[in-house]
């Protein structure tokens, strides 16, 4: 009876995950209009969704990314700024410094309560406070820098194509900003329209590179801007451009390949302690249990974390090269 009920349950269950799928294809399908067609980015999609003006776009785009404000305050919280700017998030720092510093709390308080020392949680949880903004910031940094850089060649030879057929650089740019979808083509927007609204060629790309901090995006800036000073042929700088940093790309692929050995070793050893200690406590609670208390537990847990930060660092240092 019991199978009988269980098997007539995952028909019942299948039959609605068919019925969703299929309504999300139609969705899809039906979706495909031309003026979701126009909406390949976020610039444009602000300009398409609230019907505003380009000039209402680029204002909001610098608002969110702070680009109007002063750097000012301590170092640390320039570079906080800074990483929140290059990571094009949308949630305000304000509120999401708000978060981290309660999720760190929340773990200071946790590992207090669990080891009966306040100061050790207090302390914990006043670290995290400062890392865990900067861990998060930097991972989405460094996805967001992946996906830029698979475009940038590509916008490049838009940018050439564009300069063959007879349009000014501008244009180009604009061009890039129409045609691409995100990180680049709301990049290039803002790029496009510092232009438009006064900036020079060079400051407005020496802009686009502070905003962004993609390591290849020098290469760009400088071609650029000795072209405007020297003179010649941009297109076949951004030709040959191009085809270095694909040519980088494909370095940098073929290193990450190489070196996943040294990357996978400090994985497993990071995590080997840490799945036996969860597994000892499981089995056997009173393992640790009868020592957590201790002071000296504490400090032989520090130490032994500590050497293990030290050598993951080495093992990541190793088995990371830049070109």
């Amino acid at each position: 009876m019991f199978e009988s009920d269980f098997v007539q349950y995952v028909i019942y269950f299948c039959a609605a995950a068919t019925a969703i799928i299929i309504a999300e294809g139609g969705y899809l399908l039906m979706a495909t209009t031309a003026g979701n067609r126009k909406a390949v980015n976020r610039r444009m999609k602000l300009q398409t969704d609230k019907e505003i003006t380009q000039k209402d776009a680029y204002v909001q785009l610098r608002k969110e990314r702070r680009l109007d404000q002063k750097q000012s305050g301590t170092t640390l919280g320039r570079k906080l700024v800074q990483l929140h700017s290059q990571t094009a998030m949308k949630m305000p720092l304000a509120k999401f410094s708000l978060i981290t510093t309660m999720l760190a709390a929340l773990i200071g308080t946790t590992i207090g309560f669990y080891s009966g020392k306040l100061q050790i949680g207090l302390g914990i949880g006043a670290v995290l406070m400062l890392v865990i903004p900067f861990m998060i910031l930097r991972f989405k940094r460094k996805r967001r820098h992946k996906q830029f850089g698979a475009q940038l060649p590509e916008a490049l030879e838009l940018i050439t194509r564009g300069l063959r057929a007879g349009h000014p650089v501008p244009i180009a740019f604009a061009m890039v900003a129409r045609e691409m979808p995100d990180p680049i083509g709301t990049e290039f927007g803002i790029l496009s329209d510092e232009i438009t609204y006064g900036a020079n060629t060079v400051q407005a790309m020496q802009n686009l590179y502070d905003r962004v901090g993609h390591e290849d995006l020098p290469l760009f800036v400088t071609a650029v801007s000795i072209q405007s000073t020297t003179g010649g042929s941009l297109r076949e700088i951004l030709d040959g451009l191009s085809k270095v940093i694909r040519d980088r790309a494909k370095l940098r692929r073929k290193i990450k390949a190489i070196s996943v050995e040294g990357r996978m070793s400090a994985y497993i050893l990071t995590a080997v302690p840490i799945l036996l200690a969860l597994a000892i406590s499981l089995l056997m609670p009173s393992y640790y249990g009868d020592v957590v208390h201790e002071v000296k537990t504490w400090k032989l847990v520090a130490g032994s974390v500590t050497w293990l930060l030290i050598g993951n660092a080495i093992l990541f240092k190793m088995a990371s090269f830049k070109l």
